[in-house]
């Protein structure tokens, strides 16, 4: 007996929770994702902040398609030059602070995490990391180890020892770095703590405490890169630069890549003692990495970054109701608080009825999640926002 695409999917698919959303995807264009009887969704989630350019976007799509014409995989990362990998590596280094000049491409999010810890170890010679509470910086077995929430941990144990937790804003809690302290990792931004933001001075203070105690600032720009923020880069608001930071998602423009960038003096301590300290198969795949530099040569025109907290804020003003906690944004990446899961859980349901895609965060129940793609225009944010406060007012 033939089955459907929704029984292969549940039987042959490994599962990451009871309750998928099961939307059978046919196409994407812009901000909207079609089903197989043609009902159109607006996507704003962004795929988890990965479609920071909507979906198929023709500059991203071009790119693509030129590099497929001329190779696929090669080689293991770091043997052959490829024109792609290296205009990505020289875009992303102009654009951010002179000592940020070596990049190390990977797949993910959580392959860079895994890299700059290592390197982090490398340089310092030490072995203690120190993340923060309501961090998430990936299920791999090092990412999530300096990952808080512990109920998403503690059946994969063991894993990495000498790891503690700082609390965000918490200046005494700087106490805890030492000189055997060989990395502090932040979210600049924590995303599935439901977009909790640092405070300027605390970012600061977390700076000087590392540099006063030679400790390794990584900064995790997974979810907060590539213009989410209305920045480049999160930490450019802060006044305060990372010694390795880490970045994917939106990175590759849909494709897989993840990367990780520190100076080079740092990155050639992989090179040797031992050989190839860090090496992957995939890394910098050459149509990935023309897809991300497409991304980057939108993102980085006039104008594009200083939209984003425009529309961020016709979002934040638009979406009102008496039951709102609290809204968290920064950019448009937003957190929207009530006062239980199960509200949450009722407005995302309501506007998926009604062909608008909201999520949940992990560690945050009592909040749901949107991070629209940056090209959504005025329209498109005012039909959300109806949607949106109608699935709020049918839920509470």
């Amino acid at each position: 007996m033939q089955q459907t695409e929704q029984q292969i999917f549940l039987n042959h698919i490994a599962q990451t929770s009871p309750f998928p959303f099961l939307i059978e995807i046919e196409k994407a264009k812009g901000v909207y994702l079609y089903d197989k009887n043609g009902k159109s969704y607006m996507d704003l989630i962004s795929g988890v902040a990965v479609s920071n350019l909507g979906h198929q976007h023709p500059k991203v799509i071009e790119a693509i398609k030129s590099q497929v014409d001329k190779h696929l995989h090669t080689m293991v990362y770091g043997e052959y030059v490829q024109s792609s990998v290296n205009q990505l590596a020289k875009t992303l280094t102009s654009h951010l602070p002179s000592h940020l000049n070596s990049v190390y491409f990977c797949n993910s999010g959580a392959e860079s995490i895994e890299g700059a810890l290592k390197l982090a170890k490398r340089i310092t010679g030490r072995t203690e990391l120190l993340s923060f509470k309501g961090a998430y910086h990936g299920s791999t077995h090092g990412a999530l180890s300096i990952s808080s929430n512990e109920n998403k941990k503690y059946r994969f144990r063991p894993l990495l020892p000498d790891v503690g937790f700082l609390k965000l804003n918490d200046f005494e809690g700087l106490d805890r770095i030492t000189t055997k302290t060989a990395c502090v990792i932040i979210e600049t931004i924590q995303g599935d703590a439901g977009v909790r933001i640092p405070q300027q001075n605390f970012l600061k203070a977390l700076r000087k405490k590392c540099n006063e105690t030679g400790t390794i600032l990584i900064m995790d720009e997974i979810q907060s890169g590539i213009g989410r923020t209305g920045k480049l880069f999160a930490f450019e608001h802060f006044d305060v630069e990372p010694d390795i930071l880490c970045t994917a998602k939106a990175l590759g423009g849909g494709l897989p890549l993840g990367a990780f960038i520190a100076k080079k003096e740092y990155m050639d301590l992989f090179t040797k003692n031992p050989m190839l300290g860090h090496i992957n198969t995939f890394g910098g795949n050459p149509v990935s990495c023309a897809a991300a530099a497409a991304t980057l040569e939108v993102i980085l025109e006039d104008g594009f970054l200083e939209d984003v907290e425009r529309k961020g804020k016709i979002f934040e003003d638009s979406i009102r109701h008496p039951a709102i906690k609290e809204i968290r944004r920064i950019g448009m990446m937003f957190a929207i608080e009530f006062d239980s899961a199960e509200i949450v859980s009722k407005i995302v349901q309501e506007c998926l009825k009604n062909g608008v895609i909201c999520f949940w965060f992990l560690s945050c129940p009592d909040s749901f999640r949107i991070a629209p793609p940056l090209t959504i225009n005025d329209d498109e944010i005012n039909t959300a926002c109806e949607v949106i406060n109608n699935a709020i007012k049918k839920s509470i």
